[in-house]
């Protein structure tokens, strides 16, 4: 089992900057794939930004130059800094984790709860 803790979602102004963190226990962390997907009202759950256990990442177009996922792995946290943020960043953000077996084959999802990140003026 995979609990993820998300924090630092809020409100931020257009062309502001926010920090989500997702804090990962119960599996070994080194051996996960993560990433950060936010849904919208009336919008399916898209894919933000993932990040493999060795570092390599991808983003969703519209982010790319403005987000970036990096992970600690001393702190078992995956992180997306967002830049010069949009209205049209607005939406519940999760952390997704999925372990990889010895093979890098993913055994499973877990989802954290979702942190609100809303962009307004």
């Amino acid at each position: 089992q995979v609990r993820l803790v998300e924090s630092g979602g809020g409100l931020v102004q257009p062309g502001g900057s926010l920090r989500l963190s997702c804090a990962a226990s119960g599996s070994d962390f080194r051996a996960l794939f993560m990433g950060w997907y936010r849904q919208a009202p009336g919008n399916e759950r898209d894919m933000v930004a993932t990040i493999s256990s060795y570092g390599g990442s991808r983003y969703k177009d519209c982010v790319k130059g403005r987000f970036a996922i990096f992970r600690d792995s001393e702190k078992n946290t995956v992180y997306l800094q967002m830049n010069k943020l949009k209205p049209e960043d607005t939406a519940v953000y999760y952390c997704y984790a999925n372990p990889r077996d010895t093979s890098g084959r993913g055994t499973g999802d877990y989802w954290g709860q979702g942190t609100q990140v809303t962009v307004a003026s």
